[in-house]
Parts: structure tokens; C-alpha cells; sequence
């Protein structure tokens, strides 16, 4: 934050605007640019304009106001209560009817992928299509895997090249291993799933990756708003493991040097927007900033 933004501020800028502030300015040249992808990822102060969706009494989704207008039709009247300053699901189930009908409807395009939708304390209430997501403002959870090598030459990381014919970030640098968790898969499940289907890596082999961290941020982007929960492993894989393109989302696969991968992060956007903070976790667990600069960047990034 740039400090003439700071004094735009009638009296005083909010106590958490300085906090950032100072939080900034005492990070060092060389740990400063991993900021902008923090950043990146929480560029919005919820609730954003959007409208709470209730369920039970409690806030599960943000509804896009510009959206009103497909709550309100006639097929969807008995299925969601939409009023002037939140909306209504009687039953979580109703998601599923919800999704169909709009997809009917050409509101939006689906992914014919179903997520769980979750209370706050986190049981599950109902399914959505995941290309609805963002326009609901539900979370959604996902998973991410760093593929890690130990050669004679330092500690190396497989990154993948996604497909440029993927609906969201093509070509954009990706993990071995990521993907959104469907409805009825735990993190792990996910995690021996989507090893298996984008890059060939047996179960034996991927059910050896253990839970390092979870991430959360929430993201205005194109497609709407991404409330998103990344569950974040690590697999320590062998040194003659070749992973092999196996279901076309992903273009290409490369093994780097883990200080490469930083030098990427650090001064390029090549990687896929979130994968950026899995990497940015993984580099505070390797030690790979210095005493003053660790400690800081750990608190922005899980604050």
C-alpha cells in the first residue's frame, strides 16, 4: 500500500490498513514482491456489495446482486426466497434443482462437476454445480501438491504446464497435483484422485502425501467470487518417477530446482494465481527467507 492511499482516510485510516502498512514496510527488498500475490488473492473485503444467502439463519453464500433477476423467475420462486436485502434457501437440497435450472436457462456455463456447499460449522447442506459457485459466493474447497524431488543437487519441485484449453488460467503454470474436491471426497481421496488422473501417479505412491497447511482467501475475479479453502500437501516422490500427461488438463510437466521455482514466483506471474500462495507456504517451511522476513510473511499469508 502505497502511504498517499493512507491519508485519503477522513480522519484516520482503519487500525488493519496500518497494520498492513507497517507490516509492509517492514518486510525487505528481497521478501517484498511475494506480496502482490497475497494480495491478488484477497482483493476484496467481503461481503462486497453482495448479498447474504441464508440458510437455517446463517450466511453460506454472497449472492451477486446483478444475478437477482434469475433468482426471481417464476422456476426458481419456490426454490429460493429472494428479498431486497438477502435471500432464503429453505433446503440445502434445492441447490442441485438450482443449478440444473440455470444451466437450462444459459445463466451459466457448468461444469457438471457437483461441490458440497457447507454450514459455517462445516456440515454439509446441499450440492452445486461448480460452475455456480462464484455467482452464489458459497467456499468451495481444493487441493494442492507439491511434487518434491531430493537429488545430489539440491531439493527440486515437479511443475506442471495447464492445458490451453482449460476455462480458467490457460497455459498458466500449475502444480503436479491440484484440483477442486467434489462432492463426497475428503482432502485425501482428492488428493489420490486427481494424482492418478492428471498425472499418472499410482495410489501406493500418492497416499504417502501428507497435510502440510490450509490456506484460505477470498478473490473477486472475472467468473465472480472465489471464497476459496486449499488444502495443502506435500509428497516427497522418487527421484526416477516420471509423471505422464493422462487426462489433457495439463500441457507439460518439468522438474526444477526448488530455487528456480522462487526466482519464478518472486518475479514473474507465470504460475496460476493461487497456486503462488501454496509455493509461497511451501518457501516459509523450507526456511527460504531470513529471520526478520519468515515471520511476517507467515502472519500476512494465514492472517
Amino acid at each position: 500500500m502505497k502511504l498517499e492511499q493512507a491519508t485519503s482516510y477522513a480522519i484516520a485510516p482503519p487500525p488493519h490498513i496500518i497494520n498492513e502498512y507497517l507490516r509492509d514496510l517492514m518486510l525487505s527488498s528481497a521478501a517484498s514482491p511475494f506480496l502482490r500475490h497475497i494480495k491478488r488473492c484477497r482483493n476484496v473485503t467481503l461481503p462486497a456489495g453482495r448479498l447474504p444467502l441464508l440458510h437455517d439463519g446463517k450466511t453460506i453464500g454472497l449472492v451477486d446482486p446483478t444475478c437477482l433477476s434469475w433468482m426471481a423467475d417464476p422456476a426458481c420462486s419456490d426454490l429460493l426466497a429472494v428479498h431486497n436485502d438477502h435471500l432464503i434457501l429453505s433446503s440445502g437440497q434445492n441447490l442441485r434443482q438450482i443449478s440444473n435450472i440455470l444451466a437450462q436457462q444459459e445463466r451459466y456455463v457448468p461444469f457438471n462437476e457437483w461441490f458440497d456447499v457447507r454450514s459455517p460449522e462445516g456440515q454439509i447442506i446441499g450440492q452445486i454445480d461448480r460452475g455456480l459457485i462464484p455467482v452464489f459466493g458459497v467456499e468451495a474447497s481444493g487441493v494442492h501438491m507439491n511434487g518434491l524431488v531430493r537429488k545430489d543437487t539440491g531439493l527440486h519441485l515437479w511443475v506442471a504446464r495447464r492445458s490451453p484449453h482449460k476455462r480458467l488460467d490457460p497455459g498458466k503454470l500449475d502444480h503436479l497435483v491440484a484440483g477442486g474436491m467434489s462432492s463426497g471426497l475428503t482432502p485425501e481421496e482428492t488428493v489420490i484422485k486427481e494424482a492418478e488422473e492428471e498425472a499418472a501417479i499410482p495410489a501406493d505412491l500418492s497416499r504417502k502425501a501428507y497435510h502440510a497447511s490450509t490456506l484460505r482467501y477470498a478473490m473477486s475475479r472475472p467468473e465472480g467470487l472465489r471464497r476459496d479453502r486449499l488444502y495443502c500437501y506435500d509428497l516427497f516422490l522418487p527421484e526416477d518417477f516420471i509423471p505422464h500427461i493422462n487426462d489433457g488438463e495439463v500441457e507439460s510437466f518439468h522438474l526444477m530446482p526448488i530455487e528456480d521455482v522462487f526466482q519464478k514466483v518472486r518475479d514473474t506471474d507465470d504460475f496460476k494465481f493461487n497456486v503462488n500462495l501454496v509455493l509461497l507456504d511451501l518457501f516459509l517451511r523450507l526456511g527460504m527467507f531470513d529471520k526478520q522476513d519468515g515471520p511476517i510473511l507467515a502472519e500476512i499469508l494465514h492472517g
